[in-house]
């Protein structure tokens, strides 16, 4: 970013994540009060636990692909957002020790356009067949008057059977490493910020390369987000891994810190990794400091799993040989559930 340059935040793209802090925790009284019996877990997790009599545990989990969607609708590309958001929603329940059982879908637009619908409802099938888990049904919603017509909105509700020994944050400890998975690209979060820069400050069109990559805007800005079940699994049913943070919204701090106990701080080494050109564009044209990049987007690292020391090689070896990179990208140590970036200089 030049001198004269204003810097560009997610708040000035129209996103305030203090804002939906500050309702979640507005929230968390209204969830307690529905609680019964057969709940599990805590509200804030990646996934809500419920515990059927006699028969195993079940994760469920809902979420969007956000304004990922309209880069969807400029690129005339409608085949990817669907598997973005099977995609993350498995990676949320296997946060939570769980495996997906089924998927349902709610497609909500202003005028139906089939060929669209169908390329979304392809990609959420694919989604499902990788991760082998079923498409049960779901919700097409024409709703002229809330959506102009092209517009449309995508969610997705996924159940899970906990089958995975992840004990989670009581296991974490001082001394425990960080071991980093790495991204796609910007999965499915941050994208206000993105369409902000890339859009309308560098005026890029889809077609246009993304400065850095040899790639076309469209192509970067769909990558598929990535789904960690295939090379966490081996590690999970091993029980290698103490706990996994799915980096989505509110970047590294904002996730990692789902998985810390109070008593636990964890120091995140950004020299372990390069973020690479994708992020490099985007920081040096928001020109926000490393708090706020990394509190925003991935920065390259997908999902975080929590492993002993001793662990660590072994875990890194069996993610690589189910053909993910993966390494060592800082640890724990005593504190207040609290997380630090540390970066030489």
């Amino acid at each position: 970013m030049n001198s004269e340059q204003e810097r560009f935040s997610y708040a000035d793209a129209g996103v305030d994540i203090r804002a939906a802090e500050g309702l979640t925790k507005r929230l968390a009284s209204l969830v307690a009060s529905t609680r019964s019996d057969s709940v599990r877990g805590d509200f804030g997790s990646f996934g809500g636990r419920f515990k059927l009599s006699g028969d195993p545990e079940l994760v469920a989990s809902a979420d969007g692909v956000g304004t990922k969607v309209l880069v969807a609708r400029m690129a005339g590309r409608h085949d990817t957002v669907g598997e973005d958001l099977v995609n993350h929603c498995v990676n949320d329940i296997l946060a939570e020790g769980a495996v997906p059982l089924f998927f349902l879908d709610y497609f909500a637009c202003g005028t139906l356009e089939p060929d669209v619908a169908f390329d979304v409802v392809s990609g959420i099938a694919r989604g499902c067949r990788e991760n082998g888990c079923a498409l049960l049904g779901g919700e097409t919603a024409e709703m002229p008057g809330m959506y102009d017509p092209g517009d449309y909105d995508l969610a997705g509700f996924i159940v899970g059977r906990v089958t995975l020994p992840l004990p989670g944050r009581e296991a974490v400890s001082a001394g425990d490493l960080l071991v980093g998975l790495p991204s796609t690209g910007l999965h499915t979060n941050g994208y206000s910020l993105a369409r902000g820069i890339v859009f309308d400050r560098l005026g890029l069109d889809t077609d246009d390369e993304y400065p850095g990559t040899g790639r076309s805007v469209g192509d970067v800005m769909l990558e598929v987000h990535r789904s960690y079940l295939r090379p966490l699994t081996v590690p999970c049913e091993r029980g290698s891994i103490r706990a996994l943070a799915h980096i989505t919204g509110g970047g590294i701090p904002g996730n990692l810190s789902r998985v810390l106990p109070a008593d636990c701080d964890a120091t995140v080494d950004l020299e372990s990794w390069r973020p690479g050109p994708v992020f490099d564009l985007l920081a040096r044209e928001s020109g926000l400091d490393s708090n706020e990049l990394y509190g925003t987007l991935n920065m390259g690292v997908g999902m975080i799993a929590v492993v002993e020391p001793d662990e660590a090689e072994g875990v890194i070896e069996q993610i690589r040989a189910a053909g993910t990179h993966a390494f060592v990208c800082g640890e724990v140590s005593v504190g207040q559930g609290r997380v630090h970036l540390e970066q030489a200089g």
